[in-house]
C-alpha cells in the first residue's frame, strides 16, 4: 500500500489550472489586436468602424447565385483535395491573363479555405523548429503568430513611410542570418497600402537568390492598385519555383465570409502543403467553391467597378487626414490609410482608445502591426463616402481638442 501510495503525484506537482494543460506555444502567443479592439465596439452605439478590413459591397447576386444553384442541384459532396479542377485551371488562366505567372492548374495549384489557410499551410510546410522567418513590418497581424505556432523564430524588418513603406533590399540584408529560410512577402500591403515595382523587386529578388530563401508571397489585394499594374513577385525573373503565391477572393470579390483561397508554386512545395491540407480540412466547401468559380468567369466587371469605388474612397481620405494636418502617405494599393498620429503627442493605442471613447470613431492602433507601427492609425476606406466624410469630421474635431490640450 505504501509502495502504491508513493507513485501518486504529490498535490504541488499537479497542474494548478485548466490553462497549465495549454501548449507553451499557445499560452505565448498574445490575442489580436484588432480584434481585442473591436471587441469594445460591439457595446457602443453610433460608432463609425474603419477598422475591420472587409468590403461594405455585398458579393455580387450571380456569385451568390452560383453557390444556390450548387446546391440545388445536390452539389453536396467533397471535391478533390486541392479543389475542383475547373476552379483551380480557371485560377490558373487568371494568374496568366492578369498577371503573367503561369501555373500548371493540376499539380501547382491548390484551393484552401481562405487565403489564411493558405499561408499556415504554407509555413507548416516548410519551418523546421528554429528556422528563422523574414516579416516586413508593419505587416497583417497573423504573420508571426502562425510562424511561432510552426516552431519558427518572426524576425521583423522595418518599413518607413518616408520610402512608401516598400522592402529596401539593404534593411533585407541586414535581417538575414544562417538560420533565414522564408521571406514573407505581402504587397499591396496590409496596413499601410504600400506598394512594390517591378524595379522595386529587381533588388529583392537578388537578395532573395543569393540566400537561397522560399518567399510566400501574400497576393491577397493584387487587384487593389491605383495608378499602377500589380507586379507579382513569382513573375520575376527565376522567383517562379522559390515563390508560393497566395490569394484569394475575399478583398477583390468581396467575398470574406465564403473563405476562399488559393496557393500556387512548385510541385514539390504544394504537394507537400496539399498533405496537411488533407488531414486538416480535407477539401474547401464544394458550393464556395462554385461562387468563387462564377466570380472568376464572369465576375470581373463587378470587380472593377468596386476598385474604382475604393479609388474615390482613397483620395476623398488621404486628402481628409491632410487637410486636418495628420501626415499620410499616399497608399497606392488595399483598401488602407495609414496617417501618423505622432504629431498629438498620443501613442497608437492612446489615440485609438480616446477616439473610440471621445469621437465615436474606431480605427486600428498602429503599433499592433509590428515594427514601425507605432505612431500610426489604420483606417479602412472600404466604407461609404457617407461614413467616411463623418468619420473625418469626427476625427478632424477630436485631432483640434488634442492639440489645444498640449
Amino acid at each position: 500500500m505504501i509502495k502504491d501510495e508513493q507513485k501518486q503525484p504529490s498535490a504541488s506537482s499537479r497542474r494548478q489550472s485548466m490553462a497549465d494543460y495549454l501548449s507553451p506555444l499557445v499560452r505565448g502567443i498574445k490575442p489580436s489586436g484588432i480584434r481585442r479592439f473591436f471587441d469594445l465596439v460591439s457595446t457602443r452605439k453610433d460608432v463609425i468602424t474603419l477598422g475591420v478590413g472587409e468590403p461594405d459591397f455585398v458579393t455580387p447576386w450571380h456569385v451568390r447565385e452560383a453557390a444556390v444553384y450548387s446546391l440545388e442541384t445536390g452539389k453536396t459532396q467533397y471535391t478533390s483535395n486541392a479543389g475542383m479542377p475547373e476552379l483551380r485551371g480557371a485560377i490558373g488562366h487568371y494568374l496568366s491573363d492578369r498577371f503573367s505567372v503561369e501555373y500548371n492548374p493540376a499539380n501547382e495549384v491548390i484551393v484552401t479555405v481562405g487565403g489564411s489557410e493558405a499561408i499556415d499551410l504554407a509555413l507548416r510546410a516548410l519551418i523546421a523548429p528554429g528556422d528563422e522567418i523574414l516579416i516586413p513590418e508593419p505587416c497583417y497581424i497573423s504573420y508571426s503568430p502562425i510562424t511561432a505556432l510552426s516552431g519558427g523564430k518572426p524576425v521583423g524588418i522595418e518599413t518607413y513611410a518616408k520610402d512608401g513603406f516598400k522592402l529596401k533590399a539593404e534593411s533585407l540584408k541586414a535581417a538575414i542570418t544562417p538560420r533565414s529560410k522564408v521571406l514573407i512577402l505581402c504587397y499591396p500591403s496590409n496596413p499601410t497600402g504600400g506598394i512594390m515595382t517591378y524595379d522595386d523587386w529587381l533588388p529583392i529578388a537578388k537578395v532573395v537568390e543569393e540566400n537561397d530563401l522560399i518567399v510566400i508571397s501574400d497576393e491577397i489585394y493584387a487587384e487593389l492598385t491605383y495608378g499602377s499594374k500589380h507586379v507579382s513577385f513569382a513573375a520575376m525573373p527565376g522567383m517562379k519555383d522559390r515563390t508560393i503565391l497566395v490569394s484569394g477572393f475575399s478583398k477583390a470579390f468581396a467575398m470574406t465570409g465564403w473563405r476562399m483561397g488559393y496557393a500556387c508554386g512548385h510541385t514539390d512545395l504544394i504537394a507537400a502543403m496539399l498533405k496537411i491540407h488533407q488531414y486538416t480540412v480535407m477539401c474547401a466547401p464544394i458550393m464556395a467553391q462554385h461562387a468563387a468559380l462564377e466570380a472568376l468567369q464572369h465576375g470581373l466587371e463587378e470587380k472593377d467597378r468596386m476598385v474604382e469605388a475604393y479609388n474615390q474612397r482613397r483620395r476623398l481620405v488621404v486628402k481628409g487626414f491632410r487637410d486636418i494636418g495628420l501626415t499620410c502617405h499616399e497608399p497606392q494599393g488595399a483598401f488602407y490609410a495609414f496617417p501618423s498620429v505622432a504629431s498629438t503627442g498620443l501613442t497608437s493605442e492612446q489615440f485609438a482608445q480616446r477616439l473610440l471613447d471621445e469621437a465615436n470613431v474606431a480605427a486600428v492602433p498602429g503599433d499592433v502591426f509590428g515594427l514601425g507601427g507605432e505612431g500610426h492609425l489604420r483606417c479602412s476606406y472600404a466604407t461609404s463616402v457617407t461614413n467616411l466624410t463623418e468619420a473625418l469630421e469626427r476625427i478632424g474635431q477630436f485631432v483640434h481638442k488634442v492639440k489645444q490640450e498640449g
